[in-house]
């Protein structure tokens, strides 16, 4: 039976004082500003944005989804693992998942940022509206996050309970509550734990697909009155989309924490096959808005035609070719198109962050142009550009977020740890 020894390797620390140092001045700043910007929104409401009636959505619902997205697609890569036992695949589970809860907990927070009454954030609870689309997503929302939690509790259970016996100071003491006085090593212990992974990870995937981020997509594809969103491939283009940049999450997370906390080499097999998921689903994610483009431009309907004409012709056409074609699909595809790039760590890293950051234009390319087009003659057209408050709040968000995932990964076992086996 395998047995806590001395030859257990710890390692949650960053490497070099340094970068920790770097790191957490890097995100004190964003809290800063984010603390700043709040202040000034919580005071001066939403006449502190850009948003109005002809545009009521803006920056804060484009960061939601998009975090919603990296949410759903980094749980789906983790139960590659999980659920259907990908060979490898269980190095990442974890990074996975904890990044999905994080991901979710940040697009709420956006999501309670744009709100015109902050204060009434429990009112979708106190009130259900059993006919309301956004009604179920929140409880979906809520419903998620716990299996996501309690899925990462059976991943690191045992490792929890190793670290409690094992290690000292706050580590332990934390790992110790988290183990829920579920102690056992034995092997009926260890086996049980296993089964109830894969079962949450079972329960997680339709309400990843169909209520979480594929629920997030048809709040868009009900919306007659915009015929750029309502379409049945709508919600269909939300997941695939979801899981390109829950991938490239996962991607960047694994070769950063392998370089920075653990001090080992990176798993270049690993790596090569995350790079051939995401090209195949950045080929899947094209496929599918090309065909929506088609649909919509051969109806010929004027709101359809002219979307996709602000989108691919007008001023905001750069964000069309350059972050959402150019980063999100042209760069990563070409950097893991060869084997010997995909067992580049740094080329693999950049594949990634240039998808993290590409799939920000295809989510605001989603909500600001259908917006800005008036859904009737004589109606005004929209002009829409975040303020410094809205562009200063997602950067304490994204601070927040960003602090939450570093301390999970400081204070949790992410990476398995390294027993040797002794009778």
């Amino acid at each position: 039976m395998a047995t806590v020894t001395d030859n257990l390797a710890y390692v949650s620390d960053f490497e070099n004082d340094r970068v920790l140092v770097a790191w957490y001045a890097i995100i004190g700043v964003l809290l800063i500003v984010g603390a700043s910007s709040m202040y000034l929104r919580v005071t001066g409401g939403l006449a502190t944005t850009n948003m109005n009636s002809v545009t009521p959505w803006g920056a804060w619902i484009a960061f939601y989804i998009y975090f919603v997205g990296l949410s759903a697609g980094a749980f789906l890569v983790s139960t590659l693992a999980n659920v259907f036992g990908m060979e490898k695949m269980h190095d990442i589970d974890r990074d996975a998942l904890l990044a999905a809860i994080v991901a979710m907990v940040v697009a709420l927070l956006f999501v309670w940022t744009d709100l015109g009454r902050m204060d009434r954030l429990f009112n979708v609870f106190l009130h259900r509206q059993l006919t309301s689309p956004l009604s179920w997503e929140v409880h979906a929302y809520v419903a998620y996050i716990l299996v996501l939690s309690v899925e990462l509790y059976f991943a690191i259970r045992a490792d929890l309970v190793r670290v409690a016996e094992m290690g000292t100071g706050i580590r332990a003491t934390l790992a110790r509550l988290l183990t829920l006085g579920r102690t056992s090593l034995s092997d009926a212990a260890l086996a049980a734990d296993k089964k109830w992974l894969k079962r949450f990870g079972i329960v997680g995937i339709p309400l990843a697909i169909f209520f979480v981020h594929g629920g997030t997509g048809v709040l868009f594809a009900v919306a007659k009155a915009r015929p750029y969103w309502n379409s049945g491939l709508f919600p269909i283009i939300f997941v695939v989309s979801a899981v390109v940049s829950g991938t490239a999450l996962v991607m960047v997370v694994y070769v950063l924490r392998r370089r920075f906390f653990d001090g080992r080499s990176v798993d270049l097999d690993l790596l090569d096959r995350l790079g051939q998921l995401l090209v195949a689903f950045i080929l899947t994610d094209v496929a599918f808005t090309a065909i929506d483009a088609l649909i919509a431009l051969t109806t010929l309907e004027r709101l359809h035609v002219g979307a996709w004409s602000l989108l691919a012709t007008g001023k905001m056409s750069w964000s069309f070719w350059v972050v959402m074609v150019g980063l999100g699909w042209i760069v990563p595809a070409l950097l893991a198109s060869r084997r010997s790039w995909r067992r580049t760590p740094s080329l693999m890293v950049l594949a990634g962050l240039s998808v993290v950051v590409g799939i920000v234009g295809v989510r605001f390319n989603i909500v600001v142009p259908p917006l800005v087009l008036p859904v009737m003659e004589q109606l005004p057209h929209g002009n829409y550009l975040p303020t410094l408050v809205e562009w200063g709040t997602s950067v304490g968000i994204i601070g927040f977020g960003l602090l939450l995932y570093t301390l999970g990964a400081e204070m949790l076992p992410l990476t398995p740890l390294r027993l040797e086996d002794h009778e």
